[in-house]
């Protein structure tokens, strides 16, 4: 009989996660809640990111809601790039004061 086979576990690359500035976005088709850039970083506000699904319920947060979220851009089995944010890290709720600060500060660190 063979042994059970061992798990992998990958250990999470700190240095390709970056901070990224998102939020909800309602679907006109289907009225679902989505998760996309904010305009001014790095980020198409149109790339799809991928991130725990409680960010997604209108319960909690309605749409407009902006989270600062650690996210990595990934091409994963040779798709579409996406932005991906583990989703066991915890929820960050942005106001809109510091959502415009943070765009602030990239923009001033962008050469």
């Amino acid at each position: 009989m063979r042994p059970p086979p061992r798990l992998k576990v990958m250990a999470r690359d700190v240095h390709a996660y970056r901070e990224v500035a998102v939020e909800s976005v309602a679907d006109p088709h289907t009225g679902n809640l989505s998760i996309r850039p904010m305009a001014g970083q790095a980020f198409a506000p149109t790339m799809r990111v991928q991130c725990a699904r409680g960010m997604r319920d209108p319960a909690q947060y309605p749409p407009g809601t902006r989270f600062l979220v650690n996210a990595k851009l990934t091409d994963r089995l040779g798709g579409r790039p996406f932005l991906y944010a583990y989703h066991g890290d915890p929820v960050v709720v942005l106001t809109k004061a510091q959502a415009q600060a943070f765009l602030a500060h990239f923009r001033r660190g962008r050469i």
